[in-house]
């Protein structure tokens, strides 16, 4: 990022976007830089220690070993062979916490990806509690920086108090705080692409340095997740629009969009020489053959020969028949509308409430609408690209929203009137209420209007509930309540339970009248159960409960 950018962020509010008139709020005082610099940070404080908090009580889940071993394998073997589906550079910066946490390595470990980490945790010496925090920590540090993106973006389109407004809701949301306190993708692939599009807002006043710092946040986008690759088109014609509102020649502007896709192009073929210099590329897994359309497409990528397999995974994926899981029905393939559904049960209700506000005030303000593409162009591209998809999974997917339509949110207060800005604040307090009661199980988090955390498991599952993050917590309530007592084990996460002490048996390998004792279930599994383990939940009596995501019963 520029450092003039950098130097800005926290300074005392000068809104000057073009042609916004400055906001009201935006007039520089004396003695106005350390009130607001000690305003963000005490909200970025209070988000690090929910992040860091939850990353201390969590184990892994189902994705983290994954992107945790091959991030091992980029950074001290310097070889492309595990989970190809993605790009190096996400995990490339979760590789940096994990050589901090110096682990030792099994170079000589030819198992699959799964395999890959869970071995890396459990089975090669090393304390997977502290290396999974390590792992984590360079998530969390990215996801507070995207928080500065947030402030500073919602500031230069409406003002400081927008810009409180905004971060406020980017860091009492529970969805950002549950992915950006692990290790994976999501969280950070969404921040690289705010970024670009809120330096490409800048570029409207000064083209150089914003129009190629924000194809290099487009490329590290890219780099991270191949799903941001419908935000392409939309930030190039940005660039390009920018250039043309800043008064000059649409050849300027053809140039800049071009200064875009390079510099986009440049980007991720750093990310994969800086695992291997000589990009060898042997996978691990079969890489199915893509016709069509798509084949083409992929073909055609100015990408390494390992991005392009990688793709043809993901096509492979989406290939796949899967079964999805939404108000208590399960179901095969998926739904167009799983993820509006899901987003109503997983969004607080003052923060819906403000993300409408935002997108109206945004399309219908005349001082706000040339910022409305910057704003909303990106996640309309993104969200329509994902809701044909076959994988309906989690909001995970759309962690971008949360980001956008904070800074959206904060535009609210462009209304200039005193019930608008109480709104606001109650909507905010709301917000921040209905987060904090969620303290620390902001992974099954779901709003008042369903229950709250405690019944989303009724709603939804996978990474929405139940994504493996309680095993520890089941471990240590075993032993407190449940001592010696036999212990049948359905769990779906990425953990190893007898690392943690769980001696415990499938209870589908064996007779129904057999399974005696405590019959302890992912809530996941019990969503989609069937036969064997239909009839053994069936036939049991629940008597507790661990974390939101795990059911006990006895038989």
């Amino acid at each position: 990022m520029h450092s003039g950018s950098m130097r800005d962020l926290l300074a005392p509010a000068v809104v000057r976007p073009v042609p916004l008139p400055p906001a009201a709020g935006a007039v520089r005082r004396p003695g106005g830089r350390w009130p607001v610099r000690l305003l963000v940070a005490v909200l970025l404080a209070q988000m690090a220690c929910a992040m860091v908090t939850t990353a201390l009580r969590q184990t892994p889940t189902i994705d983290e070993p994954v992107y945790v071993g091959a991030a091992a394998e980029y950074v001290y073997e310097h070889r492309l062979r595990h989970n190809p589906e993605h790009p190096p550079l996400g995990k490339l910066l979760i590789g940096t916490g994990v050589v901090l946490a110096g682990p030792h390595v099994d170079r000589d470990f030819a198992g699959d990806q799964g395999g890959l980490g869970r071995h890396l945790l459990y089975a090669s010496g090393n304390d997977p509690w502290r290396l999974m925090l390590w792992a984590r920590l360079p998530v969390i540090a990215l996801t507070l920086l995207f928080g500065l993106v947030v402030f500073a973006f919602a500031r230069e389109l409406a003002g400081t108090v927008a810009g409180f407004a905004a971060l406020a809701l980017y860091c009492f949301s529970p969805d950002v705080i549950a992915h950006g306190s692990l290790a994976t993708l999501d969280v950070p692939a969404a921040g690289f692409v705010l970024t670009s599009a809120w330096l490409a807002w800048r570029a409207r006043r000064r083209p150089l340095p914003y129009v190629p710092l924000a194809g290099v946040a487009l490329g590290a986008a890219l780099a991270t997740r191949m799903s941001t690759l419908p935000a392409v088109p939309v930030m190039t014609a940005l660039a390009a629009l920018s250039v043309v509102a800043g008064g000059r020649r649409a050849v300027r502007a053809v140039a800049a969009a071009g200064v875009v896709v390079l510099a986009a192009v440049a980007v991720v073929w750093a990310a994969y020489l800086a695992v291997d210099p000589r990009l060898r590329w042997a996978p691990e897994q079969h890489v199915p053959v893509v016709h069509g359309l798509r084949g083409q497409l992929v073909r055609f990528l100015p990408f390494p020969e390992a991005y392009r397999d990688g793709m043809r995974l993901q096509f492979g994926l989406e290939n796949r028949r899967w079964q999805g899981f939404l108000f208590g029905r399960v179901y095969d393939g998926s739904r167009w509308y799983y993820l509006p559904a899901a987003l109503l049960v997983k969004t607080p209700l003052g923060t819906t409430a403000l993300w409408a506000g935002g997108v109206v005030a945004v399309v219908a303000s005349r001082r706000l609408r040339p910022a409305a593409p910057y704003v909303l162009a990106a996640p309309v591209a993104l969200f329509a690209a994902l809701l044909p998809g076959a994988r309906d999974l989690g909001v995970r997917y759309v962690v971008f929203l949360p980001l956008f339509l904070a800074v959206a949110a904060g535009c609210v207060l462009v209304v200039r009137r005193r019930w608008v800005t109480a709104g606001v604040a109650v909507l905010v307090t709301c917000v921040a209420v209905s987060s904090v009661r969620a303290f620390p199980f902001y992974l099954p988090y779901s709003n008042e209007a369903f229950g709250g955390p405690g019944r989303t498991r009724e709603w939804l599952h996978d990474s929405n509930v139940d994504w493996g993050q309680d095993l520890g917590r089941l471990a240590d309530r075993l032993r407190e309540r449940y001592p010696g007592e036999r212990v049948w084990l359905v769990y779906k996460g990425g953990g190893v339970p007898g690392f943690y002490g769980i001696e415990s048996a499938d209870p589908r390998r064996v007779p129904v009248a057999g399974v005696r004792g405590l019959l302890v279930v992912s809530d996941s599994a019990a969503a989609k159960a069937t036969g064997r383990l239909a009839e053994l939940i069936g036939t049991s009596r629940p008597v507790d409960r661990v974390g939101h995501s795990i059911t006990i019963y006895r038989r």
